[in-house]
Parts: structure tokens; sequence; C-alpha cells
């Protein structure tokens, strides 16, 4: 029996012998029902490319145009994300900026280049190079993402602000609001799984 056939438990380390699933199949830990694997086809990873390419353009729409507009007294402004990170570090608030600008700006950017980096070579039967490197950087940096926390601190502040100005939602607000349900499916439909059994095709 090759080491290939085999897996082990991410959760009590168990050693199981790989079985072939099909497409929807669910292969579990026989000791403590852990999910192992997941069946899986070549086009999922289409899938996913798919969805990561809407979120690199939903991303560049999102950090281009200004979230919200505020009208007092027939005064207007606009701002972007970068407009509230540097408002936040000239008001003196520069550990509030940094955690804005890591979590909203460099995590999500980050996350959807390494995707990209791992999906485009495999879409056209290429290995991407350090591929296991990439793969735990794609997990370490995961968690960090939090454009939902953000978005709903935004929501709130415009519901506090409605009766003060005049309040206008920027494209970047619907983009954001898109942008968070495409990564979701686009890590729904990223399974590492499926890149192995992609490079063990092209190789």
């Amino acid at each position: 029996m090759g080491l290939s056939t085999l897996i082990a438990c991410h959760e009590c380390d168990l050693l199981q012998r790989r079985v072939p699933l099909a497409k929807a199949g669910v292969a579990r830990c026989r000791r403590c029902d852990a999910v192992l694997y997941r069946g899986s086809s070549s086009e999922d990873l289409d899938r996913a490319l798919a969805y990561t390419l809407g979120g690199l353009i939903l991303f560049l729409i999102a950090n281009a145009y200004p979230i919200v507009a505020l009208e007092i007294q027939a005064n207007r402004q606009a701002a972007s994300l970068y407009d509230t990170v540097h408002a936040l570090w000239i008001d003196g608030r520069e550990d509030v900026s940094l955690l804005v600008a890591f979590t909203t700006l460099v995590t999500p950017s980050l996350e959807i280049s390494l995707l990209l980096y791992l999906l485009i070579p495999l879409r056209f039967g290429r290995t991407p190079s350090e591929t296991v490197a990439v793969l735990r950087f794609l997990q370490r940096v995961k968690p960090w993402s939090m454009m939902e926390v953000f978005l709903l601190g935004i929501l709130v502040s415009l519901v506090k602000l409605e009766h003060l100005a005049h309040v206008e939602p920027g494209i970047a607000l619907w983009a954001f609001g898109a942008l968070i349900p495409i990564l979701i499916a686009a890590a729904g439909a990223f399974n590492p799984e499926d890149i192995w059994t992609k490079i063990d095709q092209v190789a």
C-alpha cells in the first residue's frame, strides 16, 4: 500500500486508506467521524477559478470607487476605503488604521492572488511551483480577511448618520456586499484535494 493511498485524520490522526468517491460523496474518519475529504471533479476547480476572478473584479471596483458619500448643508464628501484608512492615520489612530488596512486590503488581496496563482496554471495544464508553501500560507491568511466585519461596521455607521446628513451609498459599498458571498463561494468550491488530484493528472 503506497503512502499516496493513505490519509491521516485532521482531528484524531488515525491513518486510513483512501477510497474513490462519487462527485458528491464524503469520506469520514471511522474513529471520530470527522470529514476526511470530499468527492469532486475538475469542474470544482473551474468553478473556484470563476468565483475568484469575479472576486478580483469586485475587489478592484470596491477599492477604486467611494464607499459612501455624505452631504451636509450642500457640502458633499465621498470616501473610498483608502481614504478611510488614511483618515484614521491622520486622526492619530494608527493602530486602527493598520488593522483596517490589514484586514480589508492586504489579506483579501493576498487571498485572491494566492488562489489565482494556484488555479490559473492548473487550468492550463501546468503545475504551480511551491504549491505546498502557497497552500499553507493561504490557510494562514484566510482567517484574517474580515471584510464582512468592516461592511457591518459601515452599515451601522450609515444608519446612525442618516438623521444627521444625507447618506449616499457608493459603488464600492455594493461591490463589497457582492464580494463577500463571491469569496465564500470560491472558498467552498476550492478543495486542496482537487489541487493534488489535478497535479497528479498534469505531472
